[in-house]
């Protein structure tokens, strides 16, 4: 067992340009606990890669992890090119609000890093703590042309121990995992179809969208805007977040905190004891600084 309960799994009406959806959301801990963490996923990924650290998480924090529109349990988009920053924005928005409190802590991989880059930056921005997993304010083209040949693919498996290969394959760089955790991994992204095939639970539609513009560059104006605490983690081999850049996060803005793990590429999955120790130990230290407290004008 990787957790020892399962998430409350809630859901709320979110907008894209062309109607409303359902988004899916998983809840772990008290639910009137004020204290939140906010997790977010990479782009073809779901809610459920966080289930391990927010089960570690749940004494302390109530935990929300999204499944973003498309994805998981999340209703897909009438149209493919809705899938872009706007819309997920709009869905970080609404689930912070559903929340129901002044701050919240934000852990984002690969493209949740960047959704909580952004939001960080923003004047206001109710992000008291960040941690951006294996992404940064430039990305690594050979990284995104990886990503963009598996990335809209809709393959199709006889059982679900050919999707777990498959799985296994395209997600290597994430480093050493047991079986549980690969299942874990593949159960959680995985769909039965009605012919009693299985397929890949997110649209394939939002590799139509990263296909004409794979990624946001050129983030550095708004890296150094953020005020708040931030951690930064790195796969050692990581080929979307290089060394330079992510040292270069250190060294400029919010100057955050690097941690690297070994045996690693793109991304850490903070499935194993280690990763997630690093995490909770950031998440939980004191600090009088936060984005909402450092930011000009407010209290």
């Amino acid at each position: 067992m990787l957790t020892r309960s399962s998430p409350r799994t809630l859901s709320f009406a979110g907008l894209s340009p062309h109607g409303f959806h359902r988004v899916a959301y998983h809840e772990w801990g008290d639910p009137a606990n004020g204290r939140v963490v906010v997790c977010v996923h990479g782009l073809t990924r779901s809610g459920r890669d966080f289930d391990v650290l927010a089960e570690a998480l749940a004494p302390t924090y109530r935990v929300l992890a999204v499944d973003m529109p498309g994805r998981g349990e999340s209703e897909w988009l009438r149209v493919a090119d809705d899938y872009v920053f706007t819309t997920y924005l709009g869905t970080l928005t609404a689930l912070i609000a559903r929340a129901n409190v002044g701050t919240v802590s934000f852990v984002g991989t690969s493209m949740g890093g960047l959704l909580g880059l952004v939001l960080a930056a923003q004047p206001g921005t109710p992000i008291e703590r960040l941690v951006i997993n294996d992404v940064g304010p430039v990305l690594d083209v050979a990284a995104l042309q990886r990503i963009g040949k598996y990335v809209g693919q809709d393959p199709s498996f006889g059982s679900f121990a050919e999707l777990e290969a498959y799985i296994r394959t395209v997600s290597a760089p994430f480093g050493p995992h047991d079986d549980a955790q690969w299942h874990h991994l593949a159960a959680t992204t995985a769909r039965q179809r009605p012919d009693g095939r299985w397929g890949l639970s997110y649209d394939p539609g939002i590799g139509v969208p990263f296909s004409s513009d794979p990624a946001q560059v050129g983030l550095w104006p708004l890296w150094d805007a953020i005020r708040c605490p931030v951690l930064v983690t790195r796969g050692e081999s990581s080929d979307l977040l290089s060394a330079d850049t992510a040292q270069a996060m250190t060294e400029r803005g919010p100057r955050a905190t690097l941690h690297t793990f070994a045996g690693v590429g793109h991304a850490p999955t903070f499935m194993v004891a280690d990763q997630i120790a690093v995490v909770t130990t950031f998440l939980d230290a004191d600090s009088a600084t936060t984005c909402a407290r450092a930011l000009p004008g407010l209290a």
